[in-house]
């Protein structure tokens, strides 16, 4: 039992955030989302679980993504 709570903590403390981003993108509760994902994985056989995987990934390294602010020169710089 002690190993299951472990397993459970870890992806508790490692969840994603990604029913929570969405939820806040859409001005909904975060609970309506984990919802909809729960029943898109019944109706498509799992593969919104991918889906979800992959956006997890995305918001895990968003600071990849995201373009670098630089700071431009102007002529007077160079």
């Amino acid at each position: 039992m002690r190993i299951v709570q472990k397993i459970v903590f870890y992806f508790e403390m490692r969840s994603f955030g990604v029913c929570e981003w969405w939820a806040k993108k859409l001005g909904i509760r975060s609970s309506k989302v984990r919802l909809g994902f729960i029943y898109a994985s019944f109706l498509t056989l799992g593969s919104s679980l991918f889906i979800y995987l992959m956006m997890a990934w995305i918001l895990e390294h968003k600071h990849y993504f995201k373009p670098k602010k630089s700071k431009s020169q102007s002529i007077w710089d160079i």
